[in-house]
């Protein structure tokens, strides 16, 4: 194999609002914290136990950095695709830090927001709204739900079909 593949697949929980920073060259970056849990019950003692893992999520990419400046909170349910990124940086007190991110680039990375529009109550979008690559909502007839099937005009399939057809 030639390559290498960096990407990674997440669907959690916000653990705090989005913070939107402006970088000196104008660039926005919006991040925040995304909590994934892991659930089982212990063998022994039947008791069900979790671990929490948490991400840092940086999104460089302006149409998603907006989606989720708008409509996420601290709590919202997000699926994301993304890259592994390690930093390096000082911190207060001179210590050399290192932190890994999921960077969601520029023209790279999805963001579909998974709570329901009655979910929570702070939103007002769709589940399959904010998906990459500026399709804002599902636009192909096999992504629609059962509930969004578009009806025929006089109510039959027949009714609904142009008999001037040349062929």
């Amino acid at each position: 194999m030639a390559g290498s593949v960096n990407k990674v697949i997440l669907i959690g929980n916000l653990g705090r609002d989005p913070e939107v920073r402006t970088l000196p060259s104008g660039d926005r970056v919006v991040s925040f914290s995304l909590a994934t849990t892991e659930s089982w019950r212990d063998r022994n003692t039947g008791e069900r136990k979790d671990r929490t893992e948490w991400h840092n999520i940086s999104i460089f990419n302006e149409n998603l950095g907006k989606i989720a400046e708008q409509y996420c909170r601290k709590g919202s349910k997000v699926y994301l695709e993304g890259q592994l990124q390690t930093r390096e940086y000082t911190d207060k007190d001179g210590n050399q830090r290192k932190a890994t991110d999921v960077v969601l680039q520029r023209f790279r990375g999805e963001l579909t927001l998974l709570d329901s529009k009655g979910g929570r109550g702070e939103g007002d979008y769709d589940s399959g709204y904010g998906q990459s690559g500026g399709s804002f909502g599902r636009s192909s007839p096999m992504e629609r739900g059962p509930g969004e099937r578009r009806p025929t005009p006089a109510g039959k399939l027949s009714d609904a079909l142009d008999d001037d057809i040349p062929f």
